[in-house]
């Protein structure tokens, strides 16, 4: 199998190659958000948590700027948009011991 799997956009004026290997592929599992931002960059820590343990890690951490965080906004509300039509509504947890999924406030800038 190859190392990696090209994706390309079909847009023929705008075509772009991007590269996925197949350990990226696999993914990281992650059950909690962190957000954090500073006046030029947002900071998306993403976490797992496993139950009973008082201590969880991080396992990715992303750094974008304002205008990518906009974008990421808009994509992930078409995608609940489209996921919801298709299996219906997603049903909030009312977990009991409630995490924050953002810290609002900034950081110290980069």
């Amino acid at each position: 199998m190859a190392d990696h799997k090209e994706i390309q956009e079909n847009n023929p004026a705008n075509q772009l190659n991007i590269e996925l290997s197949e350990e990226v592929a696999e993914g990281i599992y992650s059950n909690l958000a962190m957000i954090a931002h500073s006046q030029s960059e947002f900071v998306i820590d993403f976490i797992r948590m496993m139950p009973g343990l008082p201590k969880a890690k991080v396992k990715s951490r992303i750094i974008i700027t304002p205008e990518h965080a906009l974008r990421l906004l808009s994509a992930l509300q078409d995608n609940i948009k489209k996921y919801e039509s298709v299996f219906g509504p997603i049903k909030a947890s009312h977990d009991p011991f409630p995490l924050p999924m953002n810290f609002g406030g900034t950081v110290g800038e980069a």
